[in-house]
């Protein structure tokens, strides 16, 4: 049948359901038994959310189970290729997934205390970036006393490896 003869309130609205955390084509989702965990969680809220869902509008119900399962298929394809990564098994003594460095910016005594993460994990208000991340990337197979140089546009920022644990 031809839209045209579609009356115009029986079109749904599409729900816009924001990405998860960018993970680049082809790069392997790695995740901390912890960050497995919380995606795990985030599921099960979803699932309790869909329900216990409490809309007696059709039209709004409707819109409400498709906006959650949107975001339920992509948590479910996030869980489904993920790799837990075992921090035990990582070499403690060089930095690699899952490893909390202690690193001295620049010159001055500024230190700051990073766990590299995966992507859906990653939030650097609570001092976990993501493997992908830039700084991820110029730390990576460095041990203590090594040093790490970010370029920036004006500058370059270097970043001293004081310490590395897998906790």
């Amino acid at each position: 049948m031809s839209r045209g003869f579609v009356k115009e309130d029986d079109q749904e609205e599409i729900p816009i359901v924001p990405p998860r955390a960018d993970l680049p084509r082809g790069v392997t989702n790695y995740v901390t038994q912890v960050g497995m965990d919380e995606l795990l969680y985030e599921k099960k809220k979803l699932i309790n959310e869909i329900e216990h869902l409490d809309i007696t509008n059709e039209n709004e119900r409707r819109i409400t189970l498709n906006y959650i399962n949107a975001k339920l298929q992509l948590l479910n394809y996030r869980i489904s290729t993920a790799k837990i990564i075992d921090l035990n098994k990582q070499p403690q003594n060089e930095i690699r997934f899952g490893a909390t460095v202690t690193l001295k910016i620049g010159a001055g005594k500024n230190v700051q205390k990073y766990q590299i993460v995966g992507v859906d994990e990653a939030d650097i208000s609570k001092g976990k970036i993501s493997f992908v991340s830039p700084i991820s990337k110029i730390l990576t197979h460095k041990k203590v006393g090594d040093k790490a140089i970010l370029k920036l546009e004006k500058e370059e920022r270097v970043f001293e490896i004081l310490d590395i644990a897998y906790n």
